[in-house]
């Protein structure tokens, strides 16, 4: 048993079974055992790889679209460049450089990175010194908002429900001869799933993100009042049914509840939920991820970077585009999601 499964041990013993939402909490935000709190998950000697550490391609292009959303509003100043859970800093790093030549855009823009970890902090202070850091999207200042969020949304927990024929029975974790156990709660009547009811059928599972709808709408009201423009990048579509909780330990998938506190947890993003809270802002996509980067000319960008390159390090940059494009690899399965006053049109990208 890893600590944090001791503790949650002895705490289901004592008060009952923890919801998924609870058990995924504890198990990343732990301030002592959790996965956040405690490593650098990134890279090759990590956990994971997201698609800022596979290529600069990748920021670039993302940064560049957030300031034609800003030219398109009018270069409203002073703005608020921020992002959501921004991993080592890589992302934003590469959003600067690439925007660094855009007229006015530096000149406008203040750089915040709402992070929870404290070593991820220390990793961003490195590659972005000039942000400014929040623990809640809530603190910062108000005004036109760039916001990018790449997989972001996917940290958050999930309850998980199945359709049963007196509601919806939650699932649990229970214990099961002192380990920890998947269980189920007696059916009852679930109103945020009465929606779900026409696209669902008995034995179906489906889950809900609690934080989501409170974080997209505060997003959506800051850029409906004020301008501005968000992109949210994650793996998900919209009305997902089935179990999508899923672990992973250097690189390869695990048991949930094999190691809490030492795997990363994450559940695929109901993009359709997250349009309806984006309200009164307008929510734009999904696109799948390939579909966008390659309409805003990444394949261009590869090109003209590969004429420096040769050898292993050619093939290497050929294979982060494959990567981030390719449906058969992260372009399908990752979509972009973009938020915009009702009176300016969407980030380029999302529309042919």
């Amino acid at each position: 048993m890893t600590p944090l499964a001791r503790l949650l041990a002895a705490r289901i013993a004592a008060t009952g079974p923890l919801t998924v939402a609870d058990y995924m909490a504890e198990c990343l935000l732990h301030p002592r055992h959790g996965y956040y709190a405690t490593r650098d998950p990134l890279g090759a000697a990590g956990d994971f790889t997201t698609a800022p550490e596979i290529s600069q391609m990748f920021g670039e292009i993302l940064g560049l679209a957030l300031a034609q959303a800003w030219l398109d509003q009018g270069s409203p100043a002073p703005a608020i460049l921020a992002e959501l859970g921004p991993g080592r800093g890589t992302l934003m790093a590469d959003v600067l450089r690439a925007t660094a030549r855009v007229p006015g855009f530096h000149d406008a823009l203040s750089v915040h990175l709402v992070e929870a970890s404290p070593v991820l902090r220390a990793e961003q202070a490195r590659r972005v010194p000039q942000a400014g850091w929040h623990g809640r999207i809530e603190d910062l200042p108000e005004g036109p908002l760039l916001l990018l969020a790449n997989e972001f949304l996917d940290a958050l927990p999930v309850r998980q429900f199945l359709r049963a024929p007196g509601g919806w029975a939650e699932r649990v974790v229970g214990l099961r001869d002192g380990v920890l156990a998947w269980g189920l709660a007696p059916p009852l009547p679930v109103p945020d799933l009465d929606t779900r009811l026409a696209d669902t059928a008995e034995g179906d599972m489906v889950e809900l993100c609690p934080a989501l709808p409170g974080i997209v709408a505060e997003v959506g009201r800051r850029i409906a009042a004020h301008g501005g423009a968000a992109l949210f990048v994650d793996y998900g579509d919209g009305r997902l049914v089935g179990d999508t909780l899923q672990a992973v330990v250097r690189h390869r998938g695990a048991d949930p509840l094999a190691q809490p506190g030492e795997a990363d947890l994450t559940a695929h993003v109901d993009f359709g939920a997250v349009a309806r809270a984006a309200a009164p802002a307008v929510a734009t996509g999904p696109v799948p991820q390939g579909a966008f980067l390659l309409r805003l000319g990444i394949a261009e960008r590869a090109e003209a970077l590969a004429r420096r390159l040769a050898g292993g390090a050619l093939e290497s940059h050929r294979a982060a585009l494959r990567r981030l494009t390719d449906p058969a690899e992260m372009g399908t399965l990752f979509k972009v999601m973009g938020l915009h006053p009702a009176s300016a049109p969407p980030p380029p990208g999302l529309v042919p």
